[in-house]
């Protein structure tokens, strides 16, 4: 189990802003940090979900976290798929050729070689502290990351079906 571990110190070539660049996860120290990953680009599934993450992008920034995708597509198929159907994302797309993030995060799918579908929040210190990890048959909800990120931002136990707003439990 990832939760309260630190998140591993990777590096990668990912796809952003029209260009190719080198993205390190401890780059977001001092903030939080969704990372999202997916299993394909050209997919079904997958833009629907990543479009969802940077239409919401400044609801993520309010609430002073960085967003990355991830698959273990390079980042020229990022590029590709970005001109073809999904245009000008807010985020990051890191591409995990190699499989080494997607193994530290233990979300490889050895056998396809891709990444299941799975989302992390690691807070500032670099700890991870929220998981899902589920099917890659179903899309995952935006809102719901959303609200489990202002869940652990309240530093309180929240009780089920919180809200931002709404009333806690106390102190954690």
């Amino acid at each position: 189990m990832l939760i309260g571990t630190p998140a591993p110190s990777l590096t990668l070539r990912a796809y952003f802003n029209n260009e190719f660049t080198d993205v390190a996860l401890d780059s977001a120290r001092g903030k939080w940090l969704v990372l999202f990953f997916y299993p394909l680009d050209f997919t079904f599934i997958c833009p629907t979900e990543i479009t969802a993450f940077s239409k919401r992008y400044d609801e993520f920034s309010k609430l002073d976290c960085e967003v990355l995708g991830a698959s273990t597509d390079s980042e020229h198929s990022h590029k590709a798929w970005c001109q073809a159907q999904l245009g000008e994302l807010r985020f990051p797309l890191l591409a995990d050729k190699s499989h080494a993030l997607s193994r530290a995060f233990d979300v490889l799918d050895e056998k396809e070689g891709t990444s299941i579908r799975a989302t992390f929040i690691i807070d500032p210190e670099g700890v991870i502290r929220w998981a899902n990890v589920h099917d890659n048959s179903v899309g995952r909800s935006v809102a719901e990351v959303l609200r489990a990120l202002g869940a652990l931002q309240t530093g309180e136990l929240c009780p089920v079906d919180w809200t931002p707003g709404g009333k806690t439990l106390g102190k954690a």
